[in-house]
């Protein structure tokens, strides 16, 4: 009997934050958004790789939050130019590092074209961040994740972005056709 699902080596991929799909894995013990029709479709497609960077990287649940300090880049954290610290002002920017290269990882060695993560996070914003004084403050920039995986030629896209994300895949596959 075969399965429903057929993985087809032309499918379009894509690196998913884990919270978006429901695992309660965010720094409060939380997931971020589930059910949305679009996931569960192309869940049922076999074309998500779900991936929690942070998880990865060894960090536990909950864990105190962190933002990114004195910049609006995720890059500045990948060339050292700024740190990653938690709200206890433990410094984790090695383990966003980590973090980072474990997505990098789990997108190529799945053939990942796309990422789809949650904005905000020090790791995995796409659009904005927390500007790094815990106040809720919030500023344009991405995060250390979709940083390394933009450099890599992964383009990504925000927890709010699921839309366009859908419309780049049906314009892109139907070229591949």
């Amino acid at each position: 009997m075969q399965d429903s699902i057929t993985y087809c080596p032309a499918m379009i991929r894509i690196l998913v934050s884990s919270c978006l799909m429901g695992q309660k894995v965010r720094y409060n013990g939380t997931a971020k958004l589930e059910g949305h029709p679009l996931l569960m479709q192309w869940q049922d497609e076999g074309r998500l790789i779900p991936h929690c960077p942070e998880l990865a990287a060894g960090f536990q649940i909950p864990r105190p939050p962190a933002e990114i300090t004195n910049t609006r880049s995720g890059s500045d954290v990948l060339s050292g130019k700024a740190r990653i610290l938690e709200k206890t002002g433990n410094d984790v920017t090695d383990l966003y590092h980590i973090a980072a290269f474990s997505a990098l990882e789990a997108a190529q060695s799945n053939n990942c074209r796309y990422a789809l993560m949650t904005d905000g996070s020090p790791s995995c914003g796409v659009r904005f961040l927390y500007d790094g004084s815990f106040s809720g403050r919030k500023h344009d920039g991405n995060g250390i994740t979709t940083a390394l995986l933009e450099k890599h030629g992964i383009r990504v896209f925000g927890d709010t972005e699921i839309e366009q994300l859908n419309d780049l895949l049906l314009i892109t596959e139907k070229q591949t056709i």
